[in-house]
């Protein structure tokens, strides 16, 4: 038997206890990883959805679409900035400002915190008059310890 070749059982057991170790290291990274790149995710739509918001009011300030009266030139809603607005002096030329309302990757929904323009910065309800800002619905906390809601 001297000449026989293989692992003895302690080698096989100090390489199943490095790797449970490894495993037990990477599981921690790799959530977090995982949670970074959704939180990337939500800062992307959340300022998509902003931009398009200021880009709307900027087309009602200087009169390249008509205003509805309360609404201080900001959308009624989001589908509005999906479905787009027609053009002043133009036929058949709408605007539109967004392709599709965007996922909030926290709740893996399309739907969103709205504020308008004559709620309270802090309020969690929405006035219904127009769209000033959006916030996610989610009920978690980021990485940086503030609630995704208050981003």
């Amino acid at each position: 038997m001297k000449g026989e070749r293989g692992f003895t059982l302690t080698e096989l057991v100090v390489v199943c206890a490095v790797l449970g170790i490894l495993a037990g290291v990477s599981y921690p990274v790799a959530r977090f990883t995982q949670k970074r790149m959704k939180e990337m995710e939500l800062r992307t739509a959340l300022r998509e959805m902003r931009s398009a918001i200021d880009e709307f009011k900027r087309y009602s300030d200087t009169g390249l679409i008509p205003v509805e009266l309360g609404t201080d030139g900001y959308p009624p809603d989001l589908e509005t900035l999906v479905e787009g607005v027609d053009v002043v002096g133009q036929i058949d030329k709408k605007a539109r400002f967004l392709r599709r309302i965007p996922v909030d990757p926290m709740t893996g929904e399309p739907e969103w915190g709205l504020r308008s323009y004559q709620d309270d910065p802090d309020s969690t309800s929405w006035g219904g008059e127009n769209v000033f800002d959006v916030y996610s619905l989610s009920v978690g906390v980021g990485l940086d310890g503030i609630p995704y809601a208050q981003w």
